[in-house]
Formats: C-alpha cells, sequence, structure tokens
C-alpha cells in the first residue's frame, strides 16, 4: 500500500486542460466614476440587515451567542464522526479505544474467540497439571540455615530445577498462545469492518499461517537468548570481580537491547497473519511501522501487561487460597519442602485459576496487538480508505476514490 492514498487535498492546483472550467470573477464595469471613488449606485440606506440573523435590522443588536453558537460559514462546521462499521472507529486511535476495541470484538465473538481459547487453554493445563504431578523433577529443599558453599550449592540446584521445571511449561503456554493469536487476530480483522466471523472461518484463514507463527514465535526468544550471551558472554570469560562488572554492565546493555527489539517487533505477528508475509518480511514490517512511534507502542503494550499481570494475580490468589485449603496442606510444609508436598487438589484448583486467566488474558493481549497493527497502518498508510472501501461504506467505493 501507497503510504500516501492519493487524494488531492481542497485546494490543490487543477489538473491540465482544465483552466477554462474554473469560473473567474467578472471584470468591473465602467460607471464613469473617477478611479478610486464610491459608485454613484449606492443602495438605499438603512435597509441592510445582517444576514442568517432572523429578526434582526437597522439598530438590532444581534445577540452575544450569535458568534459562538453555531457555524457561520459551511467551512466551518464541525467535522463529521468517523465511520465505525465494527468495534472501532476508522480513524487513528487512542489507548482506551485499543483496549475498549480488543474487548468488544471478544464479547462480540465470545463463542469464537473465547471458546477456541477455552478449549486450548484446558488441553494445555492438564498438560501441566500432569507434567507437575509425573514428570517434572520435584523442587529442590532449601535449609534457610546453610550458610557459605553449602547455600550456594542448594540455591545452584534450586535454580536448576526451577529452570527445568520452567522449560517445557514455557512450551506449552507459547503454543497455546499461538493458536490463540492466529485465531483472535482472524477475529479482529472480521470485527474492524463488522463482519461476522465463526470458528471453521477464523481456522480455514489462520491454518495456513499456523507453521510461519510458529517459527516467529521461535524466532524472537532465540534473537533474545543471542543478544543477552553476547552482553554477559565476555564477563562470564573474564572472571573474578573485573569479569563480574563486565557481567552485570553487558546484562543491563543486552536488557535495553532486548526491550528495543521487542517492542519493534510486536506487530511482527499481525503482519505475518493478515499480510501474509514470511518471517523476515513481517519483522521488517514490524520495525517499520513501530519506527517513529516506539515510545508510544511501548507505553501502550506497558499498560497492557500490567493490567494482565494485575487480573492475572487476582484471580490466581483466590485460587491459591482454596487449594491450599483443600490441600490440606500447612504453608510451612510448603516452603520447607520447596512446594514438593502439595497434591492433586491443589494442582486441580490452581489448574482450573489458570485456565481462567489464560481463557480471558491471552486473547486480549493478541486483539491489542491486532488493533495497534491496524492502527498504525491507519496512521502511516491512510488503511481507514481501503477499510471503508472493504466494509461498504457509502462514498468510499471504488469509482470514488479513484475519481
Amino acid at each position: 500500500m501507497n503510504d500516501s492514498p492519493g487524494w488531492a487535498t481542497p485546494g490543490s492546483a487543477p489538473s491540465d486542460g482544465q483552466e477554462a472550467a474554473i469560473p473567474r470573477p467578472s471584470e468591473p464595469k465602467d460607471t464613469g466614476a473617477p478611479t478610486g471613488q464610491w459608485s454613484p449606485e449606492q443602495p438605499p440606506p438603512g435597509q441592510w440587515s445582517p444576514p442568517s440573523n432572523p429578526g434582526s435590522g437597522p439598530g438590532t443588536r444581534p445577540p452575544a451567542s450569535g458568534w459562538g453558537g453555531g457555524p457561520q460559514h459551511p467551512g466551518w462546521a464541525p467535522k463529521p464522526p468517523a465511520a465505525k462499521p465494527g468495534v472501532i472507529p476508522l480513524r487513528p486511535l487512542g489507548l482506551g479505544e485499543i483496549l475498549d476495541g480488543s474487548v468488544s470484538a471478544l464479547r462480540a465473538h465470545w463463542r469464537t474467540a473465547l471458546g477456541f481459547s477455552l478449549a486450548v487453554s484446558m488441553v494445555v493445563q492438564i498438560a501441566v497439571v500432569l507434567m507437575q504431578r509425573y514428570l517434572l523433577p520435584k523442587p529442590t529443599a532449601v535449609d534457610p540455615n546453610a550458610t557459605g558453599t553449602e547455600a550456594l550449592r542448594q540455591a545452584s540446584e534450586s535454580l536448576r530445577t526451577t529452570l527445568l521445571s520452567l522449560a517445557p511449561i514455557s512450551l506449552l503456554t507459547m503454543i497455546a498462545t499461538l493458536f490463540t493469536a492466529s485465531i483472535v487476530t482472524v477475529v479482529i480483522s472480521r470485527s474492524v469492518l463488522g463482519r461476522p466471523v465463526t470458528l471453521s472461518d477464523a481456522w480455514a484463514e489462520a491454518r495456513p499461517r499456523i507453521l510461519p507463527l510458529a517459527g516467529l514465535t521461535l524466532l524472537v526468544p532465540l534473537i533474545t537468548a543471542a543478544v543477552m550471551a553476547v552482553g554477559i558472554g565476555p564477563g562470564l570469560l573474564v572472571g573474578e570481580e573485573a569479569g563480574v562488572a563486565l557481567a552485570l554492565l553487558g546484562f543491563i546493555a543486552a536488557c535495553v537491547v532486548i526491550i528495543w527489539l521487542q517492542v519493534s517487533f510486536t506487530l511482527a505477528a499481525p503482519a505475518l497473519m493478515l499480510e501474509r508475509q514470511s518471517i523476515v518480511s513481517a519483522l521488517r514490517r514490524s520495525a517499520k511501522l513501530v519506527r517513529g512511534a516506539w515510545w508510544r507502542t511501548f507505553g501502550i503494550l506497558a499498560l497492557t501487561y500490567l493490567l494482565v499481570f494485575l487480573l492475572s494475580f487476582l484471580v490466581s490468589i483466590p485460587f491459591s487460597i482454596i487449594g491450599v485449603i483443600a490441600d490440606g496442606t500447612d504453608i510451612s510444609e510448603f516452603f520447607e519442602s520447596g512446594g514438593a508436598s502439595f497434591g492433586w487438589p491443589f494442582l486441580i484448583v490452581t489448574g482450573i485459576g489458570e485456565v481462567i486467566v489464560s481463557t480471558l488474558l491471552y486473547p486480549f493481549v493478541a486483539g491489542v496487538m491486532a488493533l495497534l497493527y491496524v492502527d498504525q497502518r491507519i496512521r502511516r498508510e491512510a488503511l481507514d480508505l481501503d477499510l471503508a472501501r472493504a466494509a461498504g461504506l457509502p462514498g468510499h467505493d471504488t469509482d470514488t476514490a479513484r475519481s
């Protein structure tokens, strides 16, 4: 799509060959009066009244509200509101409109988006519970009274066990997010136009892009890990105190670069899904759309993830408390055993809480990403004109747009 919609601006120069069609002011008539003096043909005095003010006449003072009570000229009329065929108005969006648009789309198509997200979340959470119970290593018990080498050894073993436990869970969560984002992106694209969408329609459109989206989902963490390795690697190789300081500086620099890349690549998934871009092209496309609006995109993402964290916390805490009570395990035993003493009641209850969080929040985040993509294309490429034509709005047909 071109960076300019191609519409002529008001007051622009006429095209070649159209000079004769432009009305010109008539030449002044020769009244016989000397140049620079009033014409002898003057209107009778006292018969002029201000236009567009009924009831006014000579000596009548216009009301004070006449200057601000309404438009005094057709060109001063207020700008009409933007067309809204779907969940968002077809114009650059504000923060509240992006968040509200995501919620409105999910509410309007809850059977498609939330139903699919619920099914995926249940399957993933059942797999996570079974892995936690039978496959994953038990958390390492940490002695709070340990000191010196023993404390360092226990901390290292606890960290290794935690990483081994988080790796498969993170993989399953990534798969759930992948499938949910693919469906929700299609739902958002239809909701913007005000069109209905069924789960079969959304899946048929999203299915060919699942593998490229999976590649993109794997590539971004690999880029993040590579940046972190480059940042802290030299410090780890040096060792001793100088190496620790160098590793700390490298870690801070790597975090800055990673945050910049994550924000720059945040629109890659919608571009890959809706524009049928390749993985590398989608990354470049996202960086181009975010360029010049990095801080705005960062602020919207930060607020979105803050809302997700708060809602997750508010939902998870009650289920964790209920799970502890249902399990009948003392909290002190939990901390002494590193969580290994909890059984099926705790895992099932907390798993239900995770299903609720995943069902509601994963589609919401995917919807915000898709609407951010639409907003940036409206701002940079006048996508609102194409969306209005696609929605069949009056005055936005192809022939009118080309004229």
